[in-house]
């Protein structure tokens, strides 16, 4: 009973978003309200507030949660959005975005190859080095400068936003759940490779799924040649993101498997694309530019990718330095957590140093880059306040464990089945908080417990490859967040703010919701086939 109340916020959201058609910020607005009502009026009734809490105000629990959710959405969330529009910004002013777009044209004609190129290929090179809305927010700014309808590069930006995102940032999800999981509470290297593995070959089956959609939705009469190029691309990817996960860890997956993917169509266009039909391709004038030339309109969007591959655990000198330089650490009041921030280690930071020397490099003043900035951050308005809401609102659910509830109420409802429905309790954390990593805190230590109220605690082999049964169940957790993503208020508000289609999160939504139903129960399906068959 307790769980059917603390899940209200949530089927509020999508009732409003989808069913009432409201704008996102407004139905934000007031499921945060509503959360907070719950907050302090039901969840002190229903008994499910943490031990730890059992001794404090209920009101400043809900304070300081809200306030935690303020300051999380703030830093880095909405400062990546801000600077990853800021920069597409600045190709618009410079006139550089038609030099990207011919020449994205032209290393292929072939609208199904190109689009897949911009989203499979460099979204998810942009969401493992940097993760937090860039993979979604840039291209799909870069599809609609090259002649896409906005809902259609909002929606399949976010379709091609799932494999990738468990090894976001440079494995930051699949890093956290590792340690979340873990008896000593810091994964071994070894542990870190066997959670990585367990991802991937879960999400095996989608390396395949996923680009067929993209190239599905890009062009739906060209199934046998679609079917041909997504086993092709599939191919390369699941292959290198399976070899770096089981050697080398968690970091690398993402970034080296969709460099492998954008290899895999160049060759695909090379040696296949020919003499196509004038409808399937995507007419330009053949134009010739000089390496100068390429790398003054490259200067934006390169520089950005150099700042965060420098930045990252690539470069672990660099990466340590700035993770340990200016950084705002305190601990917050009445609810204990710690909110911490490196203003010299986040992605935001790195997409902006590259827009504004980029910018600089393309003509640009530094005062006028200054006034686009302000003009950019003045048109999110109502993305900030819409992220601002959601944010606050999963903080105040994690807080006074209505999250967590919801999650054992699942448990308790699916009993011995429950490894089949483990990936939709890592899409619900994803919904709520946005994030893989935030779904893999919350709960990927359920996971593991459940794991072990079902007696999956022994050595096994899932499809050929030995491991832990615990590791095998929460690997579950990170991969149904990804499938969580297409349905997250907070990634659709992205791809909003980066089509300029305010208003219309609720007609998103409504277009994701069957990919990410597919998502959920396709994992499902792998997790169980390769506990109990494979």
């Amino acid at each position: 009973m307790t769980a059917l109340i603390s899940v209200i916020p949530i089927l509020l959201l999508i009732v409003l978003m989808m069913g009432f058609k409201v704008s996102g910020y407004k139905s934000a607005i007031v499921t945060l309200v509503v959360t907070i009502l719950l907050a302090l009026f039901a969840v002190p009734a229903m008994g499910i507030l943490p031990d730890k809490f059992a001794d404090t105000s209920i009101y400043g629990i809900t304070l300081w949660s809200v306030i935690e959710g303020f300051l999380k959405a703030c830093f880095p969330i909405i400062l990546i959005i801000i600077c990853a529009i800021f920069s597409y910004n600045i190709l618009c002013e410079t006139k550089e975005i038609e030099t990207i777009k011919t020449q994205f044209i032209q290393m292929t004609s072939d609208k199904g190859l190109l689009v897949l190129l911009l989203t499979w290929g460099l979204g998810g090179v942009l969401e493992g080095m940097a993760g937090f809305g860039t993979a979604v927010a840039i291209p799909a700014a870069i599809l609609i400068g090259l002649g896409f309808k906005p809902m259609f590069s909002a929606v399949i930006c976010l379709v091609a936003n799932t494999v990738a995102v468990g090894f976001g940032a440079v494995g930051l999800p699949a890093t956290t759940l590792a340690n979340q999981v873990a008896a000593s509470g810091a994964a071994t290297p070894e542990e870190l490779c066997e959670v990585a593995t367990f991802i991937i070959l879960q999400l095996s089956l989608m390396f395949f799924i996923t680009p067929f959609l993209i190239l599905m939705m890009t062009d739906r009469t060209k199934i046998l040649k679609n079917i041909t190029i997504a086993l092709f691309v599939g191919t390369f990817s699941i292959v290198v993101q399976f070899c770096c996960a089981h050697w080398i860890g968690p970091e690398t997956p993402a970034i080296l498997g969709s460099v492998a993917a954008i290899i895999a169509m160049l060759i695909y266009n090379k040696l296949f694309i020919h003499d196509e039909n004038p409808a399937d391709e995507v007419i330009v004038e053949k134009k010739k530019f000089g390496t100068a030339k390429t790398l003054k309109a490259w200067s934006v969007y390169g520089l950005i990718i150099f700042f965060i591959l420098i930045s990252s655990k690539i470069v672990p000198p660099v990466n340590e330095l700035l993770n340990n330089t200016l950084v705002t650490k305190f601990e917050l009041p009445v609810i204990g957590n710690t909110f911490k921030f490196g203003w010299l280690s986040n992605a935001g930071l790195m997409i902006f140093l590259g827009a504004v020397i980029g910018g600089m490099i393309q003509g640009m003043s530094f005062g006028s880059l200054m006034k686009l900035l302000a003009k950019t951050t003045l048109n999110l308005q109502k993305t900030v306040v819409t992220i601002c809401c959601l944010v606050a609102m999963a903080m105040l659910m994690n807080n006074t464990g209505m999250t967590n509830d919801i999650a054992k109420g699942l448990v308790l409802l699916t009993g011995s089945a429950f490894p089949f429905f483990a990936p939709l309790i890592g899409s619900i954390g994803t919904f709520v908080t946005g994030s893989a990593t935030n779904a893999n805190i919350l709960f990927g230590k359920l996971q593991a417990t459940a794991a072990s109220d079902l007696g999956l605690v022994n050595q096994g082999t899932f499809f050929g490859v030995s491991g832990n049964e615990t590791n095998w169940l929460a690997a579950a957790n990170c991969a149904g967040s990804e499938g969580g993503k297409l349905l997250s208020p907070q990634s659709i508000a992205i791809a909003t703010a980066a089509c300029d289609m305010e208003g219309q999160d609720g007609d998103i939504m409504r277009k994701t919701m069957p990919f990410a139903i597919f998502w959920i129960l396709m994992n499902g399906l792998m997790v169980f086939l390769g506990l109990h068959v494979f």
